[in-house]
C-alpha cells in the first residue's frame, strides 16, 4: 500500500474484499457439506447443523466405504482418469509438435490446422458419436469413456502455441549435433513443456473426472459406472441404494439418512481433485524457458 495514491489504495480494498467474498462463497459450500457428513441423521433433518457437526458421526463414511458400488465406481473413475490423462495428453503432445511448425517445413499444414479448427466448431452430434461407438464394439467397456474425447483440439492448440514461443536457436543446435526429430521432442521439448502439460493435463483429469453423461450412455449396467454417474444416480435413490446394502437398514438409518450419506459420498468425489490441484498448480506460471539460451 505505500506509494499508492488514494484511488490505487481503494481499489486494492475493493479488489481484496470481492476476491475473500469470491472465496468465501466457493469454499463455504464444501465446509457446509462436510459438516452435513459428519453430523447424524436427526441434527440434520431438524436443520441444526450449518458449518459444525451435531452429533458427531462416522457412519456415513462408513456406509460409503462398506458399499461395493461406491468403491467400484471410484476405482472406474480412477482408472478412466488415469488412461484418459495418458492418452489425451500422448495425442496431443504428438500433434502438437508438428502443427507448430512452419508451413514450410510442414507440407499441408495450413489444411491440417483448418480440419482441427473444424471439429472445435462443427461437431458429429451425439447419435453418430453413439452409433460409432457401437458398431467398434466398446459399449460396457473403460474406452468407450476415453477414445470419443481422446483429442481434445482447445488443449493441443495450447501446446502448439507454447512449443511455437520455445527459442529456435536450442533446436537448431540439437540438429547440429545430430539429434532427430524424436530425440528433440523427447530431450528438448518435453522437459520445456512442464507448465504447458501441468495445466491440460489438470483439464484433462477434471474433464474425465466430472464427466457422468458418457457413462449414462456408453455403460448399460449400474456396476459399470465410473464414480460422477453413479453419484447422479444417488441423487435420486439414495434410499434404495440403503435398502440394497448388506447391512441392516434399521440399524443404518438410525444414525444416517439421505442427505447425510449423499453429503459424505458428494465430498469424498471432490476430494481427489482438490488434492491433485495443489501439486499442479506451481507449473501454471510460465517463464522455464528464462535465460536457456545465452546471447
Amino acid at each position: 500500500m505505500r506509494g499508492r495514491n488514494r484511488g490505487g489504495k481503494f481499489f486494492i480494498c475493493c479488489n481484496y474484499t470481492i476476491l475473500f467474498i469470491t472465496s468465501l462463497l466457493c469454499i463455504l459450500p464444501f465446509i457446509h457439506l462436510l459438516a452435513v457428513s459428519f453430523s447424524d441423521s436427526a441434527a440434520v433433518s431438524a436443520g441444526k447443523v450449518v458449518f459444525w457437526p451435531v452429533n458427531f458421526t462416522l457412519k456415513s463414511y462408513s456406509f460409503a466405504f462398506t458399499s461395493g458400488k461406491f468403491v467400484k465406481a471410484l476405482l472406474i473413475s480412477v482408472l478412466r482418469v488415469t488412461l484418459g490423462c495418458t492418452v489425451n495428453l500422448l495425442l496431443m503432445v504428438l500433434t502438437a509438435y508438428p502443427l507448430s511448425k512452419p508451413k514450410e517445413r510442414l507440407m499441408g499444414r495450413n489444411i491440417y490446422m483448418i480440419y482441427f479448427a473444424a471439429t472445435m466448431i462443427i461437431g458429429g452430434g451425439l447419435i453418430p458419436t453413439y452409433l460409432i461407438v457401437t458398431r467398434m464394439g466398446l459399449l460396457n467397456s473403460i474406452w468407450a469413456l476415453i477414445l470419443p474425447s481422446a483429442l481434445q483440439v482447445y488443449n493441443m492448440v495450447i501446446l502448439m502455441n507454447f512449443i511455437r514461443g520455445l527459442p529456435e536457436e536450442m533446436e537448431e543446435a540439437a540438429m547440429i549435433d545430430g539429434a532427430g526429430q524424436g530425440t528433440i521432442l523427447l530431450k528438448i521439448v518435453l522437459p520445456l513443456m512442464k507448465p504447458a502439460l501441468a495445466t491440460v493435463g489438470l483439464f484433462s483429469i477434471v474433464s474425465h473426472w466430472n464427466d457422468w453423461f458418457s457413462g449414462m450412455i456408453y455403460m448399460q449396467s449400474p456396476e459399470l459406472y465410473p464414480l460422477q454417474t453413479y453419484l447422479q444416480g444417488l441423487l435420486k435413490s439414495f434410499e434404495d441404494l440403503m435398502r440394497s446394502s448388506g447391512e441392516d437398514y434399521m440399524q443404518l438409518v438410525s444414525l444416517m439418512n439421505a442427505r447425510t450419506g449423499r453429503a459424505a459420498q458428494l465430498f469424498l468425489g471432490a476430494v481427489p481433485v482438490m488434492l491433485i490441484y495443489p501439486f499442479l498448480q506451481k507449473y501454471f506460471t510460465e517463464g522455464l524457458v528464462l535465460g536457456s539460451v545465452k546471447g
